[in-house]
């Protein structure tokens, strides 16, 4: 097909910043449509994303409502608004259902199946109303997933020329659901059956992966690794798509984690000035009831408390670590035996353990600039955020081995590198590779230091990822 005067790229994606985020996926499709719209003048980055009632109030009155369509699922003719807002060189669109998307939650819904099929749906009727016809389509997990399926089954014939990439933020999560939804909800024939059957289910990523011209991860090594290990059921189907898979690793937004601007920090630092990280530790001690010893390591741990984020190794060691001569801090929300668990220890350990059970960026954006360390021992991570705004606040990340960790943080114990890493998933190892650091801190303080600065002069920017999908596109449109 002749090249377009722009490379036309369409976002399909059920969470984007700022308008909504709950985890990793949001923030990556927020930083990248932006960092492809400012570097690539050349390209048309258009995002679509559902009008969800959490930002209602906030942005609709920068909206420009563009009109009505209808929405055929199955049985079922359902009304789609369609608004639109131009933030950052890209150009979003908002799906209005109240029924489907006027919730508390975004997802986690008995009919989400059904709420994401009409997502997906919708995706078509708005392509037709705006009339814009994209090169790429670009869908994000098991919620978009239908749009390839729905390209290649219904609307293959008026989408010839249009080239499909998804990507997978996190395989746990990948739309299965029971056989007699084919037809009733997600709106496919009998002869579609087989693009998403997979062991006695629905799976609607494994009916993404077939049907895609493309397939990206977040990182170079969970790529691998989900073919053989963390692929949560769906290894043979990957491996047998490998030809199509390729890892980019994530960036972060690098103007928005800047220690040297941010706005929740009073006492602002750099790489090359780094002395306010001193006043951030002491606030945030200040802040958790936590004694203001600044020789004192102060570990910390942001992340959902389940057992995969490697919660069960800090649970199993924490004894151990409380003997040492630092302090602990957790702040996150999960399963609530961990809850429990940490709340506990914050009680029997005043003035050494502080724990806030919630979900607060701006008190994680403290943690990142006033931390000394943060755990992330992952038994499977595909990418991780966390260990990269780590970096970029001179907080030193130990993180086990896996996915985009081990892709983002080398272990300064073998020559340079920017924290701390272990391989093997055990309590011990993690004990062990904490006690270096502790080491490290306390008793070569120029040392530590010089990590801080290697740690932060690291390049996390979205510049060289943003530059590889670019290429995957082009590629893409030929």
């Amino acid at each position: 097909m002749g090249r377009k005067e722009k490379l036309q790229v369409l976002h399909v994606v059920s969470e984007v910043v700022p308008f909504l985020t709950t985890g990793g996926m949001g923030q990556v499709a927020g930083a990248l449509t932006h960092k492809l719209a400012e570097n690539y003048p050349n390209t048309d980055i258009r995002v679509i994303t559902p009008f969800y009632a959490h930002f209602r109030d906030k942005y609709e009155p920068q909206m420009t409502f563009l009109g009505e369509t209808e929405v055929s699922l199955a049985w079922r003719t359902l009304y789609c608004g369609i608004y639109e807002m131009k933030l950052k060189g890209v150009t979003f669109y908002f799906i209005d259902n109240r029924h489907y998307f006027d919730r508390d939650n975004a997802y986690g819904y008995f009919d989400d199946g059904e709420r994401f099929a009409y997502f997906s749906k919708a995706v078509f009727s708005v392509i037709e109303l705006v009339g814009f016809r994209p090169s790429i389509i670009h869908a994000h997990d098991w919620q978009t997933a239908l749009v390839i399926i729905y390209l290649k089954t219904h609307f293959n014939e008026a989408y010839k020329a249009t080239r499909t990439i998804f990507t997978i933020h996190n395989m746990e999560y990948q739309g299965k659901y029971i056989p007699g939804t084919l037809h009733d909800i997600f709106d496919l024939r009998d002869n579609d059956l087989s693009l998403v059957e997979y062991e006695d289910c629905i799976n609607l990523m494994k009916g993404a992966l077939v049907c895609s011209d493309k397939v990206t991860t977040v990182s170079p090594s969970y790529a691998r690794e989900i073919q053989t290990s963390c692929g949560y059921g769906l290894e043979r189907i990957i491996r047998e798509n490998a030809y199509k898979l390729i890892g980019i690793i994530n960036g972060i937004d690098t103007e928005l984690y800047n220690p040297a601007t941010d706005p929740l920090l009073k006492k602002k630092y750099s790489a090359q000035s780094p002395g306010g990280k001193a006043s951030a530790k002491k606030r945030l001690q200040g802040l958790f009831n936590l004694p203001k010893s600044p020789r004192k390591m102060l570990i910390c741990v942001v992340s959902r408390l389940v057992s995969h984020k490697g919660i069960d190794l800090i649970t199993y060691i924490l004894d151990d670590l409380l003997n040492l001569d630092i302090q602990f801090l957790l702040l996150g929300t999960g399963d609530h035996n961990y809850e429990l668990f940490f709340e506990d220890k914050a009680v029997l350990h005043p003035g050494k353990v502080a724990v806030s059970i919630a979900f607060n960026p701006d008190i994680a954006g403290l943690i990142y600039a006033g931390a000394d360390v943060l755990l992330m021992p992952s038994r499977s991570e595909p990418c991780g955020l966390s260990q990269m705004i780590a970096c970029r606040y001179g907080t030193i990340p130990i993180v086990r081995k896996t996915g985009g960790l081990g892709d983002t943080i080398k272990d300064c114990r073998a020559g340079e590198g920017n924290g701390f890493v272990f391989d093997d998933y055990n309590a011990w190892s993690l004990l062990d590779t904490i006690q270096h650091a502790l080491d490290l801190f306390a008793h070569h303080p120029d040392d530590w230091n010089n990590l801080i600065a290697e740690a932060m002069g690291c390049d996390f920017s979205w510049d060289i990822s943003a530059r590889e999908y670019l290429r995957l596109y082009e590629e893409l449109e030929g």
